[in-house]
């Protein structure tokens, strides 16, 4: 029989670092959720806020025609360099 130095890793010893490793898993899972739900309601409060910025009829009017005013100048220069080619 050897008689060596008895090993200091047990059953019990090995549990408890399961235990131990299971906890601060889900430690760290409940701080992420409670980052998630923070953040979640960070985003839903500023999206709140910023729905009194939704421009008006007439907004929406000015720059339909603006774009379209744009759209011609656009052309008008495409075909001024086709032709110029």
């Amino acid at each position: 029989m050897a008689t060596g130095t008895r090993r200091k890793n047990t059953l019990t010893k090995f549990i408890s670092d399961v235990i131990d490793d299971s906890k601060d898993l889900v430690d760290d899972l409940i701080d992420r959720a409670k980052d998630v739900e923070n953040d979640t309601r960070k985003a839903v409060t500023n999206v709140v806020k910023e729905e009194g910025d939704i421009p008006s009829g007439d907004d929406l009017q000015d720059l339909k025609k603006a774009l379209t005013e744009l759209t011609a100048k656009l052309d008008q220069l495409s075909a001024v360099k086709g032709t110029g080619k």
